[in-house]
Order: structure tokens, then C-alpha cells, then sequence
């Protein structure tokens, strides 16, 4: 049984590969069938069919075999395959008594021409093709004009109009579910390419807030250990603390910011919480320990949400990042964060002079102008890089605005205006939910 059912499928797979020759199957078929019921007489009197009772003549014999081989090219020519088909079938009402079943090519080339084509002409079609043979069998045939057979005709014709309208409904909507699947499938490709992107994006702001901060403050305690080395060994050892505390702070942030890029299988990431203001006090002592005075004011101790409070932490720490590096000798810094209304305000102001990274360009509405003073754009002295531009970035995937400046009478300020309800949608992360104190 299984052998017979896998060579049908064989068989069917094999003439669905090669339509041609399952079209010359089918004229031959129904050249038989044609052939067959021409032997048939439609009836002795009461309604039954007599096999045997007529032989069909040389000439209809030959219209059968014209209109068989016809069907050959229903697939590529359709309507002239059918405009063939209805041709002969008439030639055959009209000059032989009683005719041979040539319209039953007709049928299929109908049958063929209404799945291939729009209902309109369908219809249009349909209707010519059943009026005309219906119309030749009832007029030159010598039954009387109500007999079922010249009904059959009618019906029959009908029948393969309405066939083939079906099938291309329906084929027409497998290809519409199809359609709409393919192009559903696109679309979660499109979104899953846009998170990638936009996740990609921040972990390098993250990346490069934390590089950015603890460089330079290695940077500047290394510059300090070389420079008193020799004449005071003991501020020596005591700014290698600090760089050494500045790279141990640095490693771990960037081990918890690379975890996010783990897959599953590797090892386990540290679960420590995310920097938020709950550590600003940590913040804050490693820049006065590396010489820049630092001034916190916070006006209350409300909690944040997890994405806002680590973007308030960040404008920070670039802020004052910006300012060791840009401010110059004798800078100060004060930082505030305040709770107004349904936004957090962040503000890092100083009063310093410096000229390095101080070109208007520096990033979109964050430049200083020409007489320096405060921070710039913390990556570089030529004003290029992206510390202003990220911050700006992560302050507005939340829906807050940033604005960064130089202030009257000299320094520069940094304002960060964050919702308390975030727009990211993104989940609080390991350690941080339900937001963290204002300050501590």
C-alpha cells in the first residue's frame, strides 16, 4: 500500500514538473471519452442511454481528435484554445445528427480559461459560450429544444465556468496568506535588525562613559606619580592607589557592560547592580582624589527608575570627566540633582578656564565658545569625539532634553532633564528594581 501511494506521488510530482506533458495526458484522455460517448445513444425513449446502439461518423471523429489536440495548448493559449474548442463543438450541432460529445473539450478549455483569468471575463466568456452551443444544440438538433440533453450542455459549461472562477479564488488567496507571511517575516527580520542596532549603540555609550572617565583619571594620577617620584615618594605611592583603584573600577564596569553580549552556554556574568546615584559618593571621591573639587547638593531622596537613574549617573561622570581634562589648573565643580515635578534635573556647572577640546563644534548645542572654561567634549583635545554626543543620546532615548554650554562670565554647564517615567521600555536590570535612592 505504501509503495502504491509513494508512486502515485511520484507520478503526480513528476507531471507537475512538466505541465506539457500532463496536458497531452489530459487531450488524451478525453479524447477517449469523446470517442466512448459517441457509442452512446442519449436515449430509447425513456431517459436511458444506450451503449452500442450508434456508431460515430468519419467526420466527427475527426472534429473529436482536432478539439482533443486542441487541449494541448490550454496552459498557452487559453482563449484560442477555447475560441477552437467552441468552434468545432458548434460545427458538430450543426452538421451531424445525433452530434458527438466534442463539448466536452469545450468544458475543460472553459474550465481552464476561468482559472487563468479576472471574474469579469470570466463571466463574459462563461456566458457567450454557454448561450452559443446551448443555442446550436436547441436550434439544428432533432430532439426537441427542451431535452436534457441540449439542458446538459447548459449545465455543464456553467459548471466549468464556475469550477475555474473557484480555483482562482482560492489560489489567488494561498497567494495573498503567502504573501502576507513572507512579508511578516521581513518585517520581525527589520525590527530584530533595528534592537540589534539600537542595543549595539548603547552598550558603546556605555563603553565609552566608563573608558572615557577612569582613562583620564589614570591618565592625570599617573602624570602625578611621575611628576613627584622622586622629591615625594609617599604621593607617589598614593596616586599608584589611585590609578590602580581607578583600573580595578574601570575592569569591572567593562566586565559587567560585556556580559551583556554573552551567549547562552558562556560563562555566568557578574550580577553586580548597575552604576547609579546610589554610588555618586564613589563617583565623586575618585575626581577629588585626583586634585578637581567637587560640590554635591541633591534636594531629596526620591527613587528612579532603573534607566533613568543610571543616565543621570553617566551625564555625571562624563561631565566631570570633561572638566578634569578641559577646565584647566584651580577648577571646581559643583553637581546638583533635584526632583521637579515628574522630571529629575541634572546640572554639572564649573568655573574653569581651560582652552583644550573648546571648539563651538565640539558636539550639537554642547561647545564652548572661544575663551574655554568648563568641560568640552571629553574624547579629544581637537573637539571631536562623542562624549556630548552621547550623553545627548541617552538622555533622549528616555525623552529628556540635555543642553551644555559655557556659562556667563566664564566655566561651562551641563543640564540633563530626564523624566521619571522612561520611554525605553526596557526592563529594570539585575540589582536595580524598582529604581535607586536620588542620592546618597
Amino acid at each position: 500500500m505504501t509503495t502504491l501511494s509513494s508512486g502515485f506521488a511520484r507520478a503526480r510530482r513528476w507531471l507537475r514538473e512538466h505541465p506539457l506533458a500532463f496536458d497531452a495526458t489530459l487531450a488524451f484522455c478525453t479524447l477517449v471519452a469523446m470517442i466512448c460517448g459517441s457509442f452512446t445513444d442519449p436515449g430509447d425513449g425513456h431517459g436511458r442511454p444506450a451503449f452500442g446502439a450508434r456508431t460515430p461518423e468519419l467526420f466527427s471523429v475527426l472534429l473529436m481528435t482536432l478539439a482533443a489536440a486542441a487541449l494541448v495548448l490550454r496552459r498557452r493559449r487559453p482563449m484560442q484554445v477555447l475560441a477552437v474548442t467552441a468552434a468545432l463543438a458548434a460545427v458538430e450541432y450543426v452538421l451531424m445528427d445525433p452530434p458527438a460529445p466534442v463539448v466536452m473539450s469545450t468544458v475543460i478549455a472553459l474550465y481552464t480559461v476561468a482559472s487563468r483569468t479576472d471574474r469579469p471575463t470570466t463571466w463574459r466568456v462563461g456566458l457567450l459560450t454557454m448561450g452559443g452551443l446551448t443555442a446550436a444544440a436547441m436550434v439544428f438538433g432533432s430532439t426537441p429544444w427542451y431535452s436534457q440533453e441540449n439542458f446538459g450542455v447548459f449545465a455543464w459549461t456553467g459548471l466549468a465556468s464556475a469550477a475555474g472562477d473557484a480555483v482562482r479564488s482560492r489560489r489567488a488567496f494561498v497567494d495573498a496568506i503567502r504573501e502576507r507571511a513572507e512579508r511578516a517575516e521581513r518585517t520581525r527580520e527589520e525590527e530584530a535588525r533595528r534592537r540589534v542596532a539600537e542595543e549595539r549603540l548603547r552598550i558603546a555609550r556605555d563603553l565609552h562613559d566608563v573608558v572615557a572617565h577612569h582613562i583620564a583619571l589614570v591618565n592625570v594620577q599617573a602624570g602625578v606619580a611621575a611628576h613627584v617620584m622622586d622629591k615625594r615618594p609617599d604621593q607617589a605611592k598614593e596616586a599608584l592607589a589611585h590609578v590602580r583603584d581607578a583600573s580595578r573600577s574601570a575592569l569591572n564596569e567593562l566586565r559587567v557592560t560585556v556580559g551583556l553580549l554573552r551567549q547562552q552556554g558562556d560563562p555566568e556574568a557578574p550580577t553586580e547592580p548597575a552604576p547609579g546615584l546610589a554610588v555618586l559618593g564613589e563617583l565623586v571621591a575618585t575626581f577629588r582624589n585626583a586634585g578637581l573639587p567637587v560640590e554635591v547638593a541633591c534636594a531629596d531622596r526620591d527613587r528612579l527608575p532603573a534607566a533613568v537613574d543610571l543616565a543621570a549617573y553617566r551625564v555625571i561622570q562624563e561631565a566631570l570627566t570633561n572638566v578634569r581634562k578641559h577646565a584647566g589648573a584651580g577648577a571646581q565643580a559643583e553637581v546638583s540633582v533635584v526632583r521637579v515635578g515628574a522630571t529629575a534635573e541634572v546640572t554639572v556647572l564649573d568655573n574653569g578656564r581651560g582652552s583644550a577640546g573648546r571648539s563651538p563644534g565640539a558636539a550639537p548645542g554642547g561647545g564652548a565658545g572661544p575663551d574655554g572654561g568648563g568641560a568640552g567634549d571629553g574624547d579629544g583635545p581637537a573637539g571631536g569625539g562623542h562624549g556630548l554626543v552621547g550623553m545627548r543620546e541617552r538622555v533622549t532615548a528616555l525623552g529628556g532634553a540635555l543642553t551644555a554650554g559655557p556659562r556667563y562670565g566664564g566655566g561651562f554647564r551641563v543640564h540633563a532633564i530626564l523624566p521619571v517615567e522612561a520611554r525605553t521600555g526596557e526592563p529594570d536590570r539585575p540589582g536595580t528594581a524598582g529604581g535607586t535612592g536620588l542620592c546618597r
